[in-house]
Formats: C-alpha cells, sequence, structure tokens
C-alpha cells in the first residue's frame, strides 16, 4: 500500500524502514509488518502526515484507498456475521473481520451493520 498506491516509498526496503519506525495504524494499533493484510473497512492512519484512509471497493472489485478525516477514522462499519451464547451464557456476535464483540444489543441479529467505535473498542448503534 505504501509503495504500489500511495508512493510514499520507492522500494521494498523503504516500507520496511516505514513501517519499523512505527509510523503506520491500522485500526487504531500500530502495525510493523509490512506484508499485513489489510480487508475491506480497514482505517489506515499515518499519525505524521496527519492521514486517514478507509479501505474501500472499487466498480470493478479491486481495493482502494479513500481519504477520510480525522473524525471519521475514529470508527468503522462492521457486518455481524454470527450470533450466539458463550460459556456461562454470554451473548457474543462475530464480525466479517474477526472481532469478537460481548454482550451487544439484544436487538443485533445476523447480517446487520454496526458502527464500531475503534478507540473504545464497543459498538456504537447498528
Amino acid at each position: 500500500m505504501l509503495k504500489n498506491r500511495l508512493k510514499y516509498a520507492l522500494t521494498g526496503r523503504e516500507v520496511t524502514l516505514i513501517v519499523a519506525q512505527r509510523l503506520v495504524q491500522v485500526d487504531g494499533k500500530v502495525r510493523t509488518d509490512n506484508t499485513y493484510p489489510l480487508g475491506f473497512m480497514d482505517v489506515v492512519s499515518l499519525p505524521k502526515s496527519s492521514e486517514h484512509f478507509r479501505i474501500l471497493y472499487d466498480t470493478k472489485g479491486r481495493f482502494t484507498l479513500h481519504r477520510i478525516s480525522a473524525e471519521e477514522a475514529t470508527y468503522k462499519l462492521l457486518k455481524v456475521r454470527k450470533v450466539q451464547l458463550g460459556s456461562r451464557g454470554v451473548p457474543f456476535i462475530v464480525t466479517h473481520d474477526g472481532r469478537t464483540i460481548r454482550y451487544p444489543d439484544p436487538a443485533i441479529k445476523v447480517n446487520d451493520s454496526i458502527i464500531y467505535n475503534i478507540e473504545e473498542g464497543r459498538s456504537r448503534v447498528f
């Protein structure tokens, strides 16, 4: 992404140096692996340059970077894949990116979309 889409690096070695300096955040967490996989609706932040991007699909089904504001970078949309009861009757949901959220709103069903606050780590509304 840093080399091919944003043109921040010319070589793979430069990409490694950028992520090793802890300058790239994915969904609010610093990622130092230059091969870290990005998925749909992930938020990529570059705090040093105050830039934020969301990974979306273009019309041909390819991933593209969409520039977003700092306020919009605090949340992401998640699709609910599974609603279950865990051990000791604890309800939880599993989302499209593999997150498990415990004690969700009881009205949330499979295939619903929820707004997930990245900073707090909990869902707001659906």
